[in-house]
C-alpha cells in the first residue's frame, strides 16, 4: 500500500466517524510580501474559520511555514488545500491530521498573586514545567509550552487565581519523521 493510499484509507475511515474535525494544515510560502494576505482572504471570502494561525521563517530565509488549525469535514479540507495551492506563492501544502506530528504552543499568563498565593501558583508551573518570567507586588507571569491540551488545562488550573491577561500563540507544527515504536 502507498502512502497516498495508506492517507486515503485513514482519511475514508476517520471520515465514517466523525464528519467534522480539527485539521492542522502546514503551507510553506514564499517570504514575500502580501503572501499572508492571499491565504487569509482565501479563508475569509470562502467563509472558512481558521482556528488556530502560526507563521514565520523556516531554516531557509526565504520561506515561510503557516501552521493552520480549521474545523471541517474532509470534503472542506480537501477544498482548502486545492484553494491554497492554486496561490501563487504557496510552495508545499499538507494535511498532518492523519499523520504522526509534533505540535507546541506557547502561552504568557499573568495571574494575580498575593504573598500567600503565590507558592501554590508557583507549584502549578513547576507541575506543567512552567516558567516564572516576570513577577511584581500583585502579579506573577507564567510562560508555558506544550500541546493544546496541556496549555488549556494550566490555564483551568490559573483560573481560581484570577487571571489579569493571557496571550497565546496559535499551534505550530512539523511532521514526524521517525515512524517506529520507542
Amino acid at each position: 500500500m502507498s502512502q497516498s493510499e495508506s492517507v486515503s484509507s485513514r482519511r475514508a475511515a476517520a471520515a465514517g466517524t466523525e464528519s467534522k474535525k480539527h485539521h492542522t494544515i502546514s503551507v510553506l510560502v514564499e517570504n514575500k510580501f502580501g503572501a499572508f494576505n492571499r491565504i487569509a482572504g482565501l479563508f475569509s471570502a470562502k467563509a472558512y474559520n481558521i482556528e488556530s494561525l502560526s507563521v514565520g521563517p523556516t531554516e531557509d530565509e526565504s520561506i515561510s511555514r503557516m501552521t493552520i488549525v480549521t474545523e471541517g469535514d474532509d470534503q472542506i479540507i480537501e477544498q482548502i488545500i486545492k484553494q491554497l495551492n492554486k496561490l501563487i506563492d504557496t510552495i508545499k501544502v499538507s494535511d498532518l491530521t492523519y499523520d504522526s506530528f509534533v505540535e507546541r504552543e506557547l502561552v504568557l499568563v499573568k495571574v494575580q498573586s498575593t504573598p500567600a498565593s503565590r507558592p501554590e501558583i508557583i507549584q502549578i508551573a513547576e507541575i506543567f514545567r512552567a516558567k516564572v518570567v516576570d513577577i511584581s507586588q500583585k502579579t506573577l507571569t507564567l510562560e508555558a509550552t506544550g500541546g493544546k491540551q496541556k496549555v488549556d488545562a494550566i490555564i483551568k488550573m490559573l483560573k481560581p487565581f484570577v487571571i489579569k491577561e493571557l496571550a497565546r500563540t496559535g499551534r505550530v507544527a512539523l511532521k514526524r519523521e521517525f515512524q517506529g515504536e520507542v
